[in-house]
């Protein structure tokens, strides 16, 4: 019996500490099957790169990286970015809320045959907590940020949150 409440307190334990920081949420979640591209290096050379948003359509809708393209995750289907005739070699970076949905996608993306893909660490919250622009679904400039869950929205330091279906 105390063996078992060892356990159920070494697995708590862990979980609370496993995030303290962004980089332990990362490694707790993801495999790093992809490279990560830094959110002040895709500031450089955005208009450089293709850049694809993995969340949802109301999330993106809330708010995207300005020239973002939506693809989701919940039915993100290979075939669609395939007939945008987009060369195998060329650079796309990956995004979601934090990085786990969007190494996902990546993975995808390499397995089809795209050789030049990064994952945006930290996702679009990194990229509002950095003090850089989104835009909303009309092209204005927002504060605002679809912060999926209470769960997450801990790691969105800047920007309003919002919350939706």
């Amino acid at each position: 019996m105390k063996i078992k409440i060892f356990y159920i307190f070494l697995f708590t334990f862990h979980f609370c500490i496993a995030q303290n920081s962004l980089s332990e949420l990362l490694d707790q979640y993801n495999n790093e099957s992809i490279p990560y591209i830094s959110v002040s290096e895709l500031k450089d050379i955005r208009d450089q790169v293709i850049i694809f948003d993995a969340r949802e359509k109301n999330e993106f809708e809330v708010s995207h990286i300005e020239h973002a393209k939506f693809v989701g995750y919940n039915h993100f289907k290979i075939e669609s970015i395939a007939r945008q005739n987009i060369q195998k070699d060329t650079t796309i970076v990956v995004y979601c809320s934090l990085g786990v949905r969007s190494e996902d996608i990546s993975e995808k993306l390499k397995k089809a045959g795209y050789t030049n893909v990064y994952n945006l660490y930290g996702g679009i919250f990194e990229w509002k907590n950095k003090n850089y622009d989104v835009i909303n679904s009309e092209g204005k400039v927002t504060d605002q940020v679809h912060a999926c869950s209470k769960h997450w929205a801990k790691w969105l330091l800047n920007g309003k949150k919002v919350y939706s279906n």
